[in-house]
């Protein structure tokens, strides 16, 4: 078996929308599962029409990679959930799968029949995964969530990430729907492995807002502990660890530093700076005397990384120890000499033939980088996956003049 199919075998049945739930699927598709997306019979994923909107620039390579980023792999079907003959292909498709997974709210959920109850009522031993805005529980349980609203904002990342700023920073598009997909794939795993071993199905739940929780817990436990909103924020020039911070280049870049030891990197560190000079300087000579004298050695670092460009630093400080990294931009990221070494971008193509590079989910089998096949169109597998579900051809078509199937 190939090393990046290590769910080879498992079949999902998707029915959700947008980035945060499907991006789930399409982590569990490079895992080697067999994922069956359900789009609505008319349209499809209202995330397809974010590109005639405008919202979404195609570029000259007419891509809609908003589409591409959590579809890819997957057979599309186009169903009207809103008919008896549309539920009943969802529920004939749901006894041959694994995992049931749905961004779709309860009250939704129940108006088209595709609630836990719906879903366990065909197959008792489904996975049934949930994807929310503020969780299964409470007064929010049933109101409408995206990335910006439940993760960004009511989350606390704007309110952290902009500290101190005159103006709240936006946030980048599904910065926490992908998160939140990687988190949901990590679910289902530990739920599949729970159904091999005693044969029970689980009901798994992932919420923007509890992720949102989970990436600020030191905020969230330094907010008990003090009573304020966060971890102590110090501006760059009274850093308590000068090697902790960012530095401007003469060319207008800047070099991250995060040696959080910096006793154990101090005299390494100023010597690939130019300022072993320093070393040795009654002001920064012991721990208490850096704490002290911080804000002079802070400025002193700012001025000899203002003396040499991006290009000169990359030299000097190729050679040290402890942790130190460019601030670099997407465009660069890309051509990051440890991202192609290790395929976290992968050339691929969509499903029209146009060639385009995408970034694969982090998590790597056996040293294998993943190389994903493109997003499906809107129901491009319908009738290949009815049938091989075990519906008839003559049964396929009273579906389609029916309108429950596109």
């Amino acid at each position: 078996m190939s090393p990046d199919k290590v769910l080879k075998g498992v079949r999902v049945l998707e029915v959700a929308a947008w980035t945060f739930v499907p991006s789930a699927g399409a982590v569990l598709a490079e895992w080697g599962a067999e994922v069956i997306k359900v789009e609505p019979r008319a349209g499809g994923d209202p995330q397809r029409g974010l590109v005639t909107m405008g919202i979404v620039d195609e570029g000259g390579g007419a891509v809609n990679y908003m589409i591409e980023i959590p579809n890819r792999g997957k057979k599309s079907i186009g169903v009207d959930l809103s008919t008896p003959g549309g539920r009943e292909v969802v529920h004939e498709l749901a006894k041959t799968c694994d995992v049931f997974l749905t961004s779709y709210l309860p009250e939704r959920r129940k108006k088209l029949g595709i609630d836990i109850d719906d879903i366990r009522a065909v197959n008792p031993a489904i996975v049934y995964v949930r994807g929310s805005g503020h969780g299964p529980k409470g007064p929010d349980s049933d109101k409408p969530g995206y990335d910006g609203v439940s993760y960004w904002a009511r989350g606390g990342i704007a309110a952290m990430l902009t500290e101190g700023a005159d103006e709240l920073v936006r946030s980048r598009p599904a910065f926490g729907d992908l998160l939140g997909g990687m988190t949901i794939a990590g679910g289902v795993a530990a739920a599949l492995y729970k159904k091999a071993t005693t044969g029970e199905g689980s009901v798994v739940d992932v919420s923007l807002l509890g992720l949102a929780a989970w990436n600020l817990s030191p905020d969230v436990a330094v907010g008990q502990i003090h009573g304020g909103t966060s971890i102590p924020n110090y501006s760059h020039a009274d850093a308590p660890n000068p090697l902790v911070g960012t530095y401007r280049t003469k060319d207008g870049r800047y070099v991250q530093l995060m040696m959080l030891q910096l006793d154990k990197f101090f005299a390494e560190a100023l010597g690939a700076i130019g300022l072993a000079d320093l070393v040795n300087d009654p002001r920064f000579a012991d721990p208490a005397a850096r704490y002290e004298n911080r804000r002079a050695l802070i400025a002193l670092l700012d001025q000899a990384f203002a003396e040499r460009t991006l290009a000169e630093w990359r030299t000097a400080l190729a050679g040290l120890s402890g942790a130190w990294g460019i601030v670099q931009t997407p465009g660069e990221l890309y051509s990051d000499p440890a991202v192609v070494a290790n395929g976290y971008v992968a050339q691929t193509t969509t499903m029209a033939g146009i060639d385009y590079a995408l970034p694969t989910n982090p998590v790597q089998f056996d040293e294998q980088p993943v190389v994903p096949p493109g997003a499906p169109e809107h129901g491009q597998h319908t009738e290949e996956v009815l049938m091989d579900a075990g519906m008839t051809w003559e049964s396929i078509e009273k579906y389609k003049e029916s309108g429950a199937i596109l």
